[in-house]
């Protein structure tokens, strides 16, 4: 008998068949969960805080699964709007919607309502069975993301992670609402922390990639500024967002505020490192900025490619193929962007792994910026392990003032 997952759904614009399972994964990849489960990350914690203890199974899994649903959503409806952009970059050009049309396995239209399902599954999950507060919150997030972040910011301005990174934020909101039916100081002071940390985090990440963002003319900071002027304001950022932990210390207590000021000091740390070697670097090698490609912005809601139109300067992909990864998803453009990292050329000779889809780092080499990269992956740790603090002395009997 055949296995039901396998059974072939006819496609048209495709070369063949394809299966649910084929078709699961690629709406799945494109909720981006590894996304999800760093807002989920900060939810649980905010949780068990705004409970000082543990909050009802009940009113915590539903409100996880809510919050999984829209933030899914937003993601989903992202992918559908910026799927012109993502087949440009390499980091990017695997999601689903990227790719070109033989090897698609969804259609843009598709994963439209897709994403239009999944938030309204949210708003009703969370409304029916924990607060309206919370759904109303959480469809606050998918529309900020949606409407502010990606179509409004994203493509006209620098500071489109700075306004936009507040749609990572409402997770803590949706999660203290959830528990006790309003937000209270705390939950700001947390969506601070969140806010302030999206600028580090995310641009220790367009530094890496900035040809990418620049070949789809996307204004990202590491783009239209010099090394030097993205690690100071790398650094202005992760001590206003050190400083919004401590905000916490009142409510969370003592046990709390020594683990903020350690984990802080880490991060302030390796955020002054990066500062120091991007300023060695242009201290070598004068600082430029890279002109983005000579091409028409695209809209936010231009329909897809058929194909994922070649980097400026490379050679279209070969028919039947995904285009090569250089090394990392897209190569480091010097001294300028990795602050002392290896050259373009030397970058794209190595040849690297293909990037998983649905990721959001899309790391295949991280050798070749190994500053902004470790600034990356250790906000990631510092962010985790901050929340964990907050789940642990929540728990705690002891700890407080």
């Amino acid at each position: 008998m055949p296995d039901a997952t396998a059974s072939a759904l006819p496609l048209a614009g495709t070369a063949g068949p394809r299966s649910l399972r084929a078709v699961a994964r690629a709406l799945f990849a494109l909720t981006k969960p590894r996304i999800i489960e760093l807002l989920l990350v900060t939810t649980i914690p905010t949780m068990l805080l705004a409970e000082r203890g543990l909050p009802s199974a009940r009113v915590l899994l539903v409100t996880l699964a809510g919050g999984a649903l829209a933030a899914g959503s937003a993601n989903t409806i992202n992918c559908y709007i910026d799927r012109d952009i993502d087949a440009v970059m390499r980091r990017t050009s695997r999601r689903p919607l990227a790719r070109p049309a033989p090897m698609a396995v969804v259609k843009p239209r598709e994963a439209l309502i897709f994403g239009i399902v999944l938030g309204a599954a949210a708003t009703a999950l969370l409304g029916t069975m924990v607060n309206w507060l919370s759904a109303i919150l959480a469809d606050a997030a998918i529309l900020f993301y949606v409407f502010v972040y990606t179509i409004g910011l994203k493509r006209r301005t620098a500071s489109n992670i700075v306004v936009g990174g507040a749609a990572g934020c409402f997770p803590v909101l949706v999660g203290w609402s959830a528990v006790t039916g309003r937000v209270s100081l705390p939950a700001i002071v947390l969506f601070a922390v969140i806010f302030f940390w999206t600028p580090p985090h995310f641009w220790a990440l367009a530094m890496k990639f900035r040809d990418d963002y620049a070949a789809a003319s996307v204004p990202m900071l590491p783009v239209v500024a010099p090394a030097t002027v993205v690690a100071r304001k790398i650094l202005i950022y992760s001590y206003v967002m050190v400083a919004s932990t401590l905000a916490l210390a009142p409510y969370a207590g003592w046990l709390y505020t020594v683990c903020a000021a350690g984990l802080g000091a880490w991060f302030l740390a390796e955020a002054h490192r990066l500062h120091a070697r991007v300023n060695r670097a242009a201290a070598v090698v004068p600082a430029t900025v890279m002109p983005a490609p000579a091409r028409s912005t695209p809209s936010p809601v231009a329909a897809a490619p058929g194909r994922a139109p070649a980097a400026p300067g490379r050679a279209p992909a070969a028919p039947g193929r995904a285009p090569a990864a250089p090394g990392l998803a897209s190569a480091a453009p010097g001294p300028v962007a990795a602050g002392g990292g290896a050259a373009s050329g030397t970058a794209a000779a190595d040849g690297g792994r293909e990037v998983d889809e649905g990721t959001c780092a899309g790391i295949a080499r991280p050798g070749a910026n190994p500053a902004s990269m470790r600034l990356f992956h250790l906000s990631i740790a510092y962010l985790t392990l901050l929340f964990a603090a907050i789940a642990v002395v929540s728990l705690l009997p002891w700890g407080r003032w």
